[in-house]
């Protein structure tokens, strides 16, 4: 085709960016999907069950198992004037309501008093044959201060409160986020309620599914 001084007229070519059309999709399309990952791992936050302990026999667990029910986090020790009556109460707790709907979760700590000297090994034979405890018991550990470890450091965060003395008791629901903090002088008795209102509520829930 002429233009009006005789010239061929030139069309813009239409390659180039036909080319660069089907690159340009695919980086959007890897973008987007690299934006849906990272919220979802910003959106993801992290509870009691996400942490990993490692269990009176020294074998690294995950608290993931424990999803889904109720748990009573306790820093426990065999030589506290409250050892016998919290071990006997917790003890009770965990016949009564667990394993599938709730468990006594112990950490051993040295922490107060130093009244938890001895190995894993005797910690576990003291519980086990004194008290006939039969919860989840985990290596010694340390709950407050610098030296806690993550898992008890979450459960300090949550609340505000951190341990003083042996015997703290944290509730965590199903979900993993902390309900509720008691110190030593609150017995296990006086909080049964709540922890059983916990477990009603699961056993209610598990019914409407079916």
């Amino acid at each position: 085709m002429l233009d009006p001084e005789g010239s061929v007229e030139h069309q813009p070519s239409s390659s180039f960016p036909k080319v660069l059309l089907i690159p340009l999709a695919m980086l959007l399309a890897i973008a987007a999907l690299l934006l849906l990952a990272f919220s979802a791992t910003q959106q993801k936050e992290p509870d009691f069950y996400t942490f990993k302990v490692v269990n009176i026999r020294g074998k690294l667990v995950s608290l993931e198992k424990y999803r889904g029910s109720v748990s009573l986090v306790v820093n426990v020790a065999s030589e506290c004037g409250y050892t016998d009556s919290h071990y006997k109460a917790l003890q009770q707790l965990q016949r009564d309501l667990g394993p599938y709907h709730f468990n006594v979760l112990a950490f051993p700590c040295n922490q107060f008093g130093q009244q938890e000297p001895d190995t894993n090994k005797d910690i576990e034979s003291f519980a086990r044959k004194t008290y006939g405890a039969s919860f989840p018991m985990f290596s010694k550990i340390a709950v407050s201060g610098a030296g806690a470890i993550p898992a008890f450091k979450y459960l300090i965060d949550s609340t505000g409160e951190e341990p003083t003395w042996n015997f703290w008791k944290y509730l965590v629901d199903p979900n993993g986020k902390v309900v509720k903090a008691w110190d030593s002088t609150v017995s296990v008795e006086e909080i049964r309620p709540y922890v059983t209102e916990l477990v009603r509520k699961i056993i209610l829930k598990k019914k409407d599914e079916l």
